[in-house]
This record gives C-alpha cells, sequence and structure tokens, in this order.
C-alpha cells in the first residue's frame, strides 16, 4: 500500500516537474511580448509595468521585420500540403490494412524507413530535382515556390501518416466493407463512405502532428525557399533573432515568437477533445 501511494506521489511530481518545463517558458515568452525591450533586460520575470501591443505591430507590419508575407506563406504551404497528404495517405494506409498484396509488407516497411531518413541528407537531390522540373518558364524550376515546397512537404510526411493511418485502418471490422460491397458500393464508395468515417480521429491527430511539424519546419525551406519574400514563418524569426545582436530590439522578437505559436496552441486547444479521444480508442483496441 506504501509502495503503491509512493509510486503515485511520485507520478504527480514527474508530471507537475513536466508541466512547469513545459508552461513556464512558454508564459515568460507570452508576457515578455507585452515588454518593451529595457523591461526585458532589466527585469525578465517581472510582469510588464505597461502592457503594449507595440511589439506584435513591429512584428507584424513595419518594414524592418514584417512577418506578415511569411506568416501566410506558412498557412499555404500547411493547408496545401494536409489537403493533399490526408486524402493519399489514408489511401495508401486503407489499401495496405485491407488489400495486401505481393511485396505490400516490403513496400509498407520501405515507407517506415522514411521516418528513420534524416532529411538533411536529401535536400541536396531534393534540390537538383526540384530545380530541373519546368515551372512557368522560371530558371530555377519549383525552387523558391510554393508548390515545389509543398510537394517535398508531402513526400516528407507521408510515411509518418501511412505508419499511423494505417493503424486505425486494421482495428476497423472487415465485416462493415464486406456489407458495403454487398449493398453495391464500390472499393472508392466503401472507403469514402464506410471506413473513413471510421478513422476520423486518426486523421484529425495525424493532421494535427502534421501540422505542428510543417509549422516549425526549418532545413528544408532553408535550401528550397528561402529567396526574398519567398520565405516561412521559421525563417523570418531566425533572421529576427539574429538581427537582435545588432538592434538590440527583444520586444519585436518575443513578439514575433507570440505570432508564431499562437496558431498552433489555438489549434491544439480546439481539437485537444479529439486527440484524447484518439489516443483512449487507440489505447483500448491496442
Amino acid at each position: 500500500m506504501r509502495r503503491t501511494q509512493a509510486s503515485v506521489i511520485f507520478g504527480r511530481v514527474t508530471l507537475l516537474l513536466f508541466l512547469a518545463t513545459v508552461l513556464v517558458p512558454l508564459l515568460w515568452v507570452y508576457i515578455s511580448g507585452f515588454k518593451s525591450g529595457d523591461e526585458i533586460l532589466g527585469d525578465p520575470w517581472g510582469l510588464p509595468k505597461s502592457p503594449s501591443l507595440r511589439n506584435f505591430e513591429v512584428a507584424w507590419g513595419s518594414k524592418q521585420y514584417g512577418i506578415a508575407p511569411y506568416f501566410v506563406n506558412t498557412i499555404i504551404a500547411c493547408v496545401g500540403t494536409l489537403l493533399i497528404l490526408l486524402p493519399v495517405g489514408a489511401m495508401a494506409a486503407y489499401v495496405f490494412a485491407k488489400y495486401p498484396f505481393k511485396g505490400s509488407k516490403l513496400l509498407f516497411t520501405t515507407f517506415l524507413g522514411g521516418m528513420m531518413f534524416p532529411n538533411f541528407l536529401v535536400i541536396v537531390p531534393l534540390y537538383l530535382l526540384l530545380k530541373s522540373i519546368p515551372f512557368m518558364d522560371q530558371p530555377q524550376g519549383l525552387t523558391g515556390t510554393l508548390p515545389g515546397l509543398i510537394l517535398v512537404y508531402v513526400a516528407y510526411s507521408l510515411s509518418f501518416t501511412i505508419f499511423v493511418l494505417t493503424g486505425f485502418f486494421q482495428s476497423t471490422p472487415n465485416e462493415l466493407a464486406e456489407a458495403a460491397m454487398l449493398d453495391g458500393c464500390g472499393h472508392l464508395a466503401t472507403f469514402g463512405k464506410v471506413m473513413l468515417p471510421l478513422v476520423k480521429p486518426g486523421i484529425v491527430v495525424v493532421g494535427i502532428f502534421n501540422a505542428i511539424g510543417l509549422w516549425n519546419e526549418f532545413s528544408l525551406a532553408l535550401v528550397l525557399f528561402n529567396q526574398g519574400e519567398k520565405r516561412t514563418l521559421a525563417l523570418a524569426i531566425q533572421d529576427m533573432a539574429t538581427a537582435q545582436q545588432y538592434q538590440s530590439d527583444w520586444g519585436a522578437l518575443f513578439g514575433g515568437l507570440v505570432i508564431v505559436t499562437l496558431p498552433i496552441m489555438l489549434v491544439y486547444l480546439m481539437f485537444k477533445d479529439r486527440i484524447q479521444e484518439a489516443m483512449l480508442a487507440g489505447a483500448i483496441k491496442g
């Protein structure tokens, strides 16, 4: 009994420590976004004496920083990637789960291998490949374009998407698909009308995790989408952090960090119940 109580107390203390390591830096960044540069340097842990939105205005629309176009680029890249990735990944996972064929296990293992392959090892081949693909008479081909970046992001995220959704499809009953086929549904109708709604929690989870990863992605965008205003938010924030070594406008930097993190926080808060349901369903099925 004492061991059980001790283990419960230890677990709660560990969770509280983990929660503190996550929340304290996040709250510090958000509070610093409302402070002036002098307040950040003079009293970094204190509350803002005169809260102001000046930092957000400078980070968003000033000529010096102006991350607004990069914000739009990142949204287009993330949404465009998810619109292609989720249908393609779901269809591939459905085939792997319900229609095994000769060589399917080898092909599935190959997709899993893509999750363990560092992306920086393929940046140079990707750059040369995109440069060789003609696009609207541009000499650099698909490099430096949102369509090129979206295609790379789809390929980069496909392995994880297929891996997760295959497990969800494998947990669905085959009898439902067989009943739909007997009622006259084809393979595509069975997939879209019967099987896909059953794995909606998995679609939501995969979409959110991919969105978070793509929103913060840096290395691929640094090489493939880094020309003038053709940049993502991660690159813009990195430029802002570098500029602070000479300009010392730390308030604008923290304002930019708040702008970058806020959309992902809102998306998570909107779908946190779905994520918990999906995790619980996966634990029960497992």
